[in-house]
């Protein structure tokens, strides 16, 4: 492989023109593709094989165009102090409003009338009006909002206080900003780690282009594949944070090359040869984890790991062909100023010899580790161990209302009912009977002998007379346990016949789906990535070291998010207003996500060591080789991705905001704990065994020579193209 991708590094470094008009094309091709488009939708969002989604279906059946899971919304109307909803003044302004929102859009399905569905609080103080809409909150249209939240801003005038609740005025968190604040710190500490701004904006540039690319793919095939608008959040994320990992780490092996004292083609060919084929590898196992997603059987978070992967390859792609042609355009630009004028001065430059060259704080830091690797593990591995052990206590659900600033209306929606009608309201059931009125009849009897409702409504049969809608109100809020508890009650005490469903029975069982496929996912992602990886290590113990290391840091990840956002614990310090469940997509989402940027930082690290213990270094030497090389890179791309990452952590939305948190927090760990310590002192510690792989494997096994051992024999570019690629250029050295 490392042969293959040195040539093909060296034809994109001299054919860079064609190359980059290639890319360039491409952005073209996809943002044409996108803009002329139809917009993309939500996407239809289903879980398969649940008992919501069988109710779901249910309905759509027997109760055509009731829009049974489409968006809802409920404005609540508060009394002054002292009065009542049912002052005929107050009176008058809810059925304006009812009015008002009967007339606002085409997309309704039905308004009711607080006064005639019993929404009035028993002290009179509260009342709230229910709106259905034929479509989920993502397909809404602004005109639609608008016409909820004018309504609500008309009666608020007008002597009453209203707050608007419900998923209709959920969407898209804006996450611009943080994108932006990312990319910013991520050209700081770019220019830090090359001290060159042509150096710096490589990663930069093609990570947009990438990106730039899977995006408007994306939007270009949502209505032909039927992509939400939520799937390209996903790929945005992963394609920027790869894009710029694999970028860095091949400019900064052909800055080594050059060091070396290599022609700048042959240090570009060399380059991509060698870090190339670590992005290759790490690459893979990013497309293995977010391809992975399939195992859950939800089609939305399929199609986001298929996007996603897409957009991961094509950052592989960049890599590969992009960057080596913008070096060849860069020219002595990617070295810093005053390097190049030392080189230029005849000035004293650093050779190749490691011996020669002045230690850096990677050299350091693995000597202190080889001098002591027990006391790092300890420490490393008990640090993780004690911040995972809130991890024992994760209760997963999806996030409500309650757990929104108090400076949303939707929040302060959420409250108004809580105090006026209990908690439940906010999270109502909804029971679907497949069967007669007897039935129906029957069901409600069970479900008034259970436990844990506040109010249970008399069946309503559809016009067959073959199938009733019955609604629960639980005592407890949505998210509660207790909730949960009485939909698995009313589940068990009655027939197959009897479907409960609704938001909040629908979380429940995403949850509990997601719940299910968390130890096949981390079976199928660890397995396949372990085979991966001991293909490119050629060792048994490196890719179980690796493993090992990714679960121990996406556990203390975890037990983080539980302590910040479950228990409270400096939640105040991450703008975490009220505690709640942990969302139940997290632990995959993060399993994904981390795991392979996790094997990013493995590959690239440890690869650096296995060359150099391929090419004679005792294993000691070749950890402090490894690090002396690559760990300033590491580095850098790991503080790159929590500053992406962290700036998530700003947004006001608690999903978005929990999300950020849980991948900050994890890369973190993962890279300076795990990779920069666990690993070198795993490797210190097992030495020569480490690199240990039994003889009939290694006969088996395919050798793709990622170390670039292959290269040691060839030829100069000129040489081997006979000249034809022109003059030779200028040596630099740094």
């Amino acid at each position: 492989m490392a042969t293959f991708l040195y040539k093909l590094g060296r034809s994109a470094f001299r054919r860079r023109r064609l190359v980059a008009l290639l890319w360039v094309a491409l952005l073209a091709v996809a943002g044409i593709g996108a803009a002329t488009a139809p917009a993309p939708t939500s996407g239809s969002f289903s879980i398969p094989g649940t008992e919501a989604q069988r109710a779901f279906d249910l309905l759509e059946e027997r109760f055509p165009g009731a829009g049974a899971d489409g968006a809802t919304a409920r404005v609540v109307f508060k009394a002054p102090e002292g009065q009542k909803m049912t002052d005929p003044a107050h009176k008058a302004v809810v059925q304006e409003t009812v009015s008002a929102l009967k007339s606002g859009s085409d997309q309704i399905v039905s308004v009711t009338d607080p006064y005639t569905a019993h929404a009035v609080s028993q002290n009179g103080s509260t009342a709230y009006v229910s709106v259905a809409y034929k479509v989920n909150a993502m397909e809404l249209t602004d005109e639609t909002r608008e016409a909820l939240t004018q309504a609500g801003h008309n009666a608020q005038g007008k002597g009453l206080t209203v707050e608007v609740g419900g998923d209709a005025l959920q969407t898209m968190p804006e996450t611009g900003s943080g994108e932006i604040v990312g990319v910013v710190i991520a050209g700081i500490v770019l220019v830090l780690t090359f001290g060159s701004l042509v150096a710096a904006g490589l990663p930069l540039l093609t990570a947009i282009i990438g990106v730039g690319i899977g995006v408007s793919s994306i939007a270009a095939l949502a209505n032909v594949l039927d992509l939400g608008s939520t799937t390209s959040t996903l790929a945005m994320m992963i394609g920027l944070a790869v894009g710029i990992d694999y970028a860095l780490f091949i400019v900064s092996r052909y800055r080594a090359e050059l060091a070396e004292g290599r022609e700048k083609e042959d240090a570009a060919g060399r380059a991509v040869g060698t870090a190339g084929s670590a992005v290759v590898f790490a690459g893979l196992t990013v497309v293995i984890a977010l391809v992975g997603l399939a195992v859950v059987n939800i089609p939305m978070l399929t199609k986001m790991g298929f996007a996603a992967a897409g957009t991961v390859v094509i950052a592989v792609l960049i890599a590969l062909t992009l960057i080596p042609a913008l070096l060849g355009f860069a020219g002595d630009k990617v070295i810093g100023r005053k390097q190049r004028k030392a080189a230029k001065a005849g000035g004293a430059a650093p050779t190749g010899d490691p011996k020669a060259a002045k230690p850096n704080g990677g050299t350091r830091w693995a000597r202190f580790v080889i001098r002591r690797p027990v006391m790092v593990l300890l420490i490393g591995v008990l640090g993780l161990g004690a911040i995972a052990l809130p991890a024992a206590s994760l209760e997963m659900g999806l996030p409500d209302d309650g757990v929104k600033p108090t400076s949303t209306t939707e929040r302060r929606a959420y409250d108004a009912l809580s105090d006026g009608f209990g908690p439940g309201f906010n999270g109502p059931l909804l029971v679907v009977v497949d069967g007669d009125k007897a039935t129906a009849d029957k069901a409600v009897s069970t479900i008034k002998g259970l436990e844990g409702w506040s109010a249970v409504t008399p069946a309503t049969p559809n016009k067959a007379g073959d199938a009733a809608m019955i609604t629960v109100i639980p005592k407890d809020r949505p998210s509660s346990e207790a909730t949960e508890s009485l939909v698995h009650d009313i589940r068990n005490a009655t027939g197959d016949d009897v479907l409960v469903t609704g938001a909040t029975a629908m979380n429940i069982d995403f949850s509990q789906k997601m719940n299910d496929a968390l130890v096949p996912y981390l079976a199928l992602v660890v397995g396949l990535a372990f085979l991966l990886l001991t293909l490119v290590f050629r060792s048994i113990l490196v890719p179980l070291k690796a493993a090992l290391g990714f679960l121990l840091s996406v556990v203390a990840a975890l037990g983080a998010v539980v302590a910040v956002f479950q228990w409270g614990w400096l939640g105040s310090l991450f703008g975490v207003e009220q505690t709640g469940p942990i969302m139940s997509m997290m632990p995959i989402f993060m399993v994904g996500v981390v795991f392979g940027l996790a094997m990013d930082y493995e590959v690239f690290l440890v690869t650096r060591m296995r060359e150099a213990y391929v090419h004679g270094e005792r294993p000691g030497e070749a950890i402090v080789t490894g690090f002396r090389h690559s760990a300033r890179v590491v580095t850098a791309a790991a503080v790159i991705m929590i500053a992406v990452f962290s700036g998530f952590i700003g947004m006001t939305d608690q999903m978005i905001k929990m999300i950020g948190f849980g991948l900050a927090i994890a890369v973190l760990f993962d890279a300076f704990v795990v990779r920069m310590a666990i690993v070198p002192a795993v490797l210190a510690l097992l030495g020569h065994k480490a690199w240990w792989l039994p003889k009939w494997l290694d006969r088996i096994l395919p050798n793709v020579d990622v170390e670039g051992e292959g290269l040691a024999g060839t030829a100069p570019a000129d040489e081997a193209d006979g000249g034809a690629s022109g003059p030779k250029p200028d040596l630099v050295k740094v």
